[in-house]
């Protein structure tokens, strides 16, 4: 009986991937980064908007509506329950269903964006250097940003800001926010704050993707622990990239915040008003409640897009096996 030699078996067992192939496969399709990014952002937003509504409030202008001086504390927990003493546990969800809905366009199109330009720009080994993780974060910001982060948080704000009237309030909601709004002040009015919101955005996506990218490729390098989309692991390096992000891009924020209050405001007009406000260290006002919120998001938001793109890519892979 024929034996196959070992130069036969050689030239007829298959080749072995290259690292660029094997990049390729576990490269994020648009479709399912847009999907996994949309449900990261919606749980994220749904869990965490007491400390956003917390955060908008510390920031806005220390006078309430009325004119009367109202101080808010910095402590997160009491503005949450001084809300809900004052005005009812409702209130402390307000424009909530615009932020919701808002995040989960946002988180779509940010990790769309994102994983477009990580797959352009990284190695043949699929490996995206700390430089290229931050320029790609950037852009994805401003794509959002433009797209819709400065819509959303426009309404969202002018809700908030306006549910501090003592006198009549103008605002039913987000949609009748919305008609109000374009109704007398034209549809440029809904992207009151872009350059601000543009500027915050895209340092913030910077920021915290690009941390999160630095600290998965070193965790995956340096360690034994190879399964970066662990749980736990997954959310600690999220939550780590939130802490970064907030110190380093409150400044943005909080001219943004009173940029797109009721009233609205020139980027100009609001950095000036920061100052005469509380100082250098108004620009950091409601940090406390956005590092609240982001600890928890950057935790949330990472761990479910990575397992829900794994769950789509592995669903996918199933289908066109079978």
């Amino acid at each position: 009986m024929a034996t196959i030699s070992e130069a036969q078996r050689r030239s007829t067992a298959p080749a072995p991937k290259t690292q660029a192939q094997v990049a390729k496969k576990n490269a994020v399709s648009p479709g399912v980064s847009l999907a996994a990014g949309a449900v990261a952002g919606g749980v994220e937003a749904t869990v965490t908007y007491p400390f956003e509504f917390a955060k908008t409030r510390a920031q806005l202008s220390q006078k309430a509506a009325s004119g009367i001086s109202s101080p808010i504390s910095r402590n997160p927990l009491a503005v949450i329950l001084q809300t809900a003493r004052n005005d009812g546990v409702r209130a402390i969800y307000t424009g909530c269903s615009t932020l919701i809905l808002g995040t989960a366009f946002k988180a779509g199109v940010r990790f769309l964006s994102f994983d477009t330009i990580k797959n352009l720009l990284a190695d043949v080994d699929g490996t995206l250097s700390p430089a290229r993780g931050i320029l790609a974060g950037m852009v994805a910001g401003t794509v959002e940003s433009i797209v819709a982060v400065t819509p959303t948080e426009r309404i969202k704000t002018a809700l908030i800001d306006d549910a501090r009237s003592s006198t009549a309030r103008r605002y039913k909601g987000g949609l009748h926010a919305l008609r109000t709004i374009i109704a007398e002040s034209g549809v440029s009015e809904v992207y009151r704050g872009l350059i601000s919101t543009t500027m915050k955005q895209s340092a913030t996506s910077a920021v915290r993707m690009g941390s999160y990218n630095v600290l998965k490729e070193v965790v995956s390098s340096s360690t034994s622990i190879k399964d970066t989309k662990n749980p736990m692991l997954t959310f600690g390096m999220g939550a780590t990239a939130g802490v970064i992000t907030v110190y380093m891009t409150q400044p943005f924020d909080t001219i943004k915040t009173r940029a797109q209050g009721a009233n609205g405001a020139s980027t100009m007009e609001a950095l000036r008003d920061v100052l005469k406000d509380g100082g250098v260290r108004a620009f950091w006002r409601g940090s406390s409640m956005r590092l609240g919120r982001l600890i928890l998001s950057g935790g949330i938001v990472f761990t479910v897009y990575e397992n829900v793109a794994a769950l789509l890519m592995g669903s996918r892979a199933s289908s066109r096996d079978g």
